[in-house]
């Protein structure tokens, strides 16, 4: 697994990042204080304090590179 802390601060970032994760069989929770939730849902995410960052964690044993370079637009800290 590996997390890093990402940034979705307009509507068109969420529509972005949702549309790129579901891209991977991979699992992707996001992170918020004590709520996980599934990276996938844009529902979901709406339902998080998305005026800082959050954490992604990504599930994943062989495209951690790929992802992580797919999502760099939204990524703020490894």
């Amino acid at each position: 697994m590996k997390t890093v802390q990402i940034s979705l601060n307009s509507i068109d970032k969420v529509k972005s990042f949702v549309n790129e994760v579901s891209k991977y069989d991979a699992e992707f929770d996001l992170v918020s204080g004590r709520y996980v939730i599934d990276a996938k849902s844009i529902m979901g995410i709406f339902s998080l304090d998305l005026s800082k960052p959050i954490d992604l964690n990504i599930h994943s044993e062989t495209d951690v590179e790929e992802i992580l370079e797919k999502l760099s637009e939204f990524i703020v800290s490894e």
